[in-house]
């Protein structure tokens, strides 16, 4: 039951950290040249989930504006909230499915308590 336990508080830890990368990208969504970071899941021995971070470097839209220095192509944010809003409905889905598990897990450790007791 403790690796169930270590598994699942790895796994919040993780989906904790694609949550605030979705988060900071939605937020960044209008600023010009942002780049949007995406967050990978390894596995990590004995039990566990590694994230990785990364930045995505893909240019964003290009428009043409009025700016101080006169009318240029301005950069956009890479940013698409056609696939940032679904993986947040997504990823706190899979935290809220990892907060049961530890819920499970402290029911069943507390019941095996009271029989000891």
């Amino acid at each position: 039951m403790i690796a169930a336990t270590q598994s699942a508080l790895s796994a919040l830890q993780a989906f904790g950290t694609k949550l605030q990368s979705n988060a900071n990208n939605i937020a960044n969504i209008s600023s010009e040249g942002f780049k949007k970071t995406r967050v990978t899941l390894a596995n990590q021995e004995p039990q566990g989930v590694r994230t990785s971070v990364d930045k995505i470097d893909t240019p964003g839209t290009v428009t043409y504006e009025q700016t101080s220095a006169g009318m240029q192509f301005v950069e956009l944010s890479n940013v698409d909230l056609g696939q940032e809003l679904p993986e947040t409905s997504m990823n706190t889905r899979f935290y809220q499915a990892n907060l049961k598990t530890l819920e499970a897990t402290d029911e069943m450790l507390g019941s095996l308590l009271k029989l000891k007791a």
